[in-house]
């Protein structure tokens, strides 16, 4: 793959070899961000896990307490008093039924999370085709199939992501944008780590991180010291 002057500078900021303490690590990001938007600083665990395994499978999800700074849409799944209690709460579509055909036929994907009360699982199910693949399914442990729509909603909105393994056994998750200082991109990175490590299965053995990558959507990759956590 051919890089640009711009990544190609940046990536002589970088010393591929070392590992870095993160503080280190997110301001070599920040420096590394060139790009004329502002890029989306994500973090790449590679993981100890077999995902194949159910039982070192990781899911769930994390508030960052400075939000990821990307306005997030939500839809939620409900009925009767749970769809004003969603929108009241501020979610950008709520429905039922209704909705699947717009999303199954005319292949509306407007939003970022789904949303659903645990009555209403039968129907998004059929939407598992769909939502699935683009990891948009609801799911309890990632606290986005609820009766609370009002705390989903909230905790989306102010910055919670949700982190599960590929098929690779890595986790992928965005700690905010480069435009955010680096206090702020420290705080939202120890708080994802902090989850992570507490969701390590008991019958992983070994390493469990076996390497943090920190880098911006256009930017060189950093090492942070996994050996930390």
């Amino acid at each position: 793959m051919k890089h640009g002057k711009k990544y190609l500078e940046a990536a002589k900021l970088i010393d591929k070899s070392q590992q870095y303490e993160a503080a280190e690590a997110i301001s070599l990001v920040k420096k590394s961000a060139t790009a004329k938007f502002d890029e989306t600083v994500e973090v790449h665990i590679r993981t100890g896990c077999d995902g194949r395994h159910a039982d070192q499978q990781i899911r769930g999800a994390v508030v960052l307490p400075n939000g990821t700074g990307k306005e997030v849409k939500v839809l939620v799944f409900a009925k009767g008093t749970k769809l004003d209690e969603a929108q009241a709460a501020g979610a950008d579509h709520v429905g039922g039924e209704e909705l699947i055909p717009k999303i199954q036929n005319d292949g509306w994907l407007d939003f970022d999370v789904v949303v659903a009360t645990p009555d209403m699982m039968g129907v998004v199910g059929r939407l598992g085709k769909v939502l699935g693949p683009k990891g948009l399914m609801p799911n309890p442990k990632a606290g986005t199939v609820t009766m609370d729509v009002a705390k989903a909603i909230a905790d989306i909105k102010a910055g919670k992501i949700e982190y599960r393994l590929d098929k690779a056994n890595i986790i992928h998750v965005p700690v905010g944008k480069a435009s955010f200082s680096e206090e702020q991109l420290t705080q939202n990175f120890n708080a994802l780590m902090d989850a992570i490590v507490k969701a390590r299965p008991s019958s992983v053995k070994g390493q469990f991180l076996k390497s943090i990558t920190l880098a911006t959507t256009m930017g060189p990759g950093v090492k942070v010291a996994a050996n930390k956590y």
